[in-house]
């Protein structure tokens, strides 16, 4: 679904126009001043514990249509963020919840749709009846080691890791602190010492590094950001802008992560850093092509919220 593009100033119907506010490009009102800002939107979600489970809804509306989701939506104007978590959970399940935990914050720039904070919570039941809603396919509950293996959205799935974890009392992992910053000259070696990582790349010669230290230096139409843990660089992006007659495009050149620091989140970093950064540029889509990688890294992008394979959108304006 495509996000409304504002033409005219909800204040005093003026002709918007775009310019430079606070560091991004936004829709201005010439005549008045006013500026539209885009917020992430706030949803709630809910994590039902039911015999010895978890309560998974089969989606029967777009995105990821017959995947499978927690009971979730957006809250509305007039509601609490628990108020709406209980709402969603009944509307969507039959359930009436008790909720128990604050369980999670997440975001989620990559959208789908537009950017929004996701708040989750521990709940039981206390009444109702299971039952799928109008706009899902099924409803059920699955175990901690059954779940499906087609999860739709990225925090969904992170925090039904979290929920798996503490059901079989495994210690949880520590994100490490990262650092996410341009990258310096100093950082020439540590980038040309992960730029093989990535399968496309794996056959690169001692001449095509030099090739790619050259243009480490000049990056005339490129960006590159670094992650950075205790000091260390860990993980690079490159990101380029193509202008077009339509508005700005952004395309995700080269990412890769040191293998001892994968599945630590330093990837969706990179990917979060390099959304905010496009967004800033004024570009209305990301790019990555994921045949470049293997099926781990097809599966990373699927998960950032981009779709399909090949050159893979994501609709970031």
């Amino acid at each position: 679904m495509k996000k409304q593009e504002i033409t005219f100033c909800p204040r005093c119907g003026e002709k918007m126009e775009e310019a430079e506010v606070a560091g991004r490009i936004r829709k201005v009102c010439p005549a008045c001043g006013f500026v539209m800002y885009r917020n992430p939107v706030p949803g709630a979600g809910v994590l039902v514990e039911m015999d010895d489970g978890i309560v998974l809804v089969r989606r029967g509306q777009p995105p990821f249509v017959g995947w499978w989701a927690l009971p979730a939506g957006y809250i509305e104007e007039d509601e609490s963020v628990e108020q709406a978590a209980v709402r969603e959970c009944k509307e969507e399940t039959g359930l009436d919840v008790e909720l128990l935990e604050l369980f999670g914050v997440y975001s989620f720039p990559e959208g789908p749709v537009q950017s929004g904070i996701i708040i989750f919570y521990r709940a039981r039941p206390v009444g109702g009846e299971l039952r799928a809603g109008d706009d899902a396919q099924d409803v059920g509950v699955f175990p901690p080691d059954g779940l499906p293996e087609k999860l739709a959205f990225r925090t969904h799935r992170e925090v039904l890791a979290r929920w798996v974890r503490l059901q079989s009392q495994e210690p949880e992992p520590q994100p490490p602190d990262i650092l996410i910053r341009e990258a310096l000259p100093e950082d020439e070696a540590a980038v040309l010492r992960l730029l093989p990582l990535i399968p496309s790349n794996a056959g690169m010669d001692d001449a095509d590094l030099r090739a790619a230290a050259q243009r480490f230096r000049e990056r005339l139409a490129m960006d590159i950001l670094v992650a950075e843990v205790d000091g260390e660089v860990v993980g690079f992006l490159a990101l380029s802008f193509v202008p077009v007659l339509s508005g700005m495009r952004a395309l995700i050149d080269d990412l890769a992560v040191s293998p001892t620091c994968r599945r630590q989140g330093i990837g969706r970093a990179l990917v979060e850093a390099a959304i905010q950064k496009a967004s800033r540029r004024g570009a209305s889509r990301l790019l990555v092509d994921t045949s470049r990688g293997d099926a781990a890294a097809r599966e990373f992008y699927h998960a950032s919220g981009f779709e399909g394979g090949g050159i893979a959108p994501l609709r970031i304006r």
